[in-house]
């Protein structure tokens, strides 16, 4: 069984990922170009495919004929033409339940960040600004306590349901977001736009669909009366990245913090970008979900649906 690993380097380098059993011939690529005439040449004799985000489209599926599994090492499937693996009888599966630690941890670290204007006051230190003023401490930009704020959050999966119970610990209040214009479906939810207007912290933990693109935009910016902090771990498009900097630049919100990007990586033009410097914007390069343990639990269960996969179909 020959199985080709299209973006190794998506993983952390000193990590040790096992062959998964039942594999005899293993390609490993740190990295494959979204070429589709490089990634045919790649996996032309392939029956697996692992990849991360690699696009495997109707024309590169159509052209392997020996491939019987697209294996992905996310959750998200955006990359891969299901209707062609539909097609071709190639079967698809992705890996779920890795990151239920790592991401809310992230989020919290980014909430926190922001509402210390952390990496604020690092730079004031390690670029000099500290010692040119003199003073024994810096609090030009408000430090803001986490107790007795009201967290807003936006889809209540794992991921949300657990940064409800770290923000519980440090005594915030939350709120819990029904469907945007849907009436709560019990007294565990509240209504949409009564969390954008109660909340001083608003993160994003839902889906990426066509009722959540650019969910965050000037309308319901225009709704949230207490200036919040906006946290998105979700997906880049969830936000209009647009509105999110006239609103940080006009004040209306407190600040930004992302983990995800409408294009990944950031584009140079992204607007965003034009919010490097200020001290209550936050940024990382959508690695939230990748922490030690996160990573190895992933790679433990993708060996375990391979084998699995590889144990229940026979092929001449």
């Amino acid at each position: 069984m020959k199985a080709v690993f299209l973006d190794r380097a998506t993983f952390s380098s000193d990590l040790d990922l096992n062959t998964p059993n039942g594999i005899s011939d293993y390609q490993v690529y740190e990295q494959t170009p979204n070429d589709a005439q490089t990634i045919i040449e790649r996996c032309q004799h392939a029956d697996i495919i692992i990849t991360n985000k690699v696009k495997l489209t109707a024309e590169v599926i159509t052209q392997l004929p020996k491939l019987k599994l697209i294996q992905l090492t996310a959750t998200g499937m955006d990359n891969v033409d299901k209707a062609a693996c539909d097609r071709q009888g190639i079967a698809l599966q992705n890996v779920a339940g890795y990151a239920v630690k790592s991401v809310p941890e992230h989020t919290l670290m980014l909430i926190l960040s922001v509402m210390r204007a952390s990496r604020h006051y690092h730079n004031q230190v390690v670029q000099g600004d500290w010692q040119t003023d003199g003073r024994f401490c810096l609090l030009g930009t408000p430090l803001i306590d986490l107790e007795g704020k009201t967290l807003g959050i936006i889809g209540y999966g794992t991921i949300g349901k657990r940064v409800a119970e770290i923000a519980k610990v440090f005594g915030m209040r939350v709120l819990i977001a029904e469907h945007q214009g849907r009436v709560p479906r019990n007294s565990d939810y509240t209504a949409f736009d009564d969390v954008l207007g109660k909340s001083d912290i608003i993160t994003l933990h839902c889906p990426l669909t066509a009722a959540t693109h650019h969910l965050i935009n000037d309308e319901t910016i225009a709704k949230m009366a207490k200036q919040p902090l906006i946290v998105n771990v979700a997906r880049g498009s969830v936000v209009d990245s647009g509105a999110v900097v006239d609103a940080v630049n006009a004040g209306k919100i407190l600040g930004y913090a992302s983990d995800v990007f409408e294009d990944e990586p950031i584009r140079d033009d992204d607007p965003l970008l034009t919010l490097r410097d200020h001290p209550r914007v936050m940024l990382t390069p959508h690695n939230a979900w990748g922490s030690v343990n996160a990573q190895l639990t992933l790679w433990s269960i993708l060996c375990e649906q391979v084998q699995r996969f590889i144990h229940d179909n026979v092929w001449e």
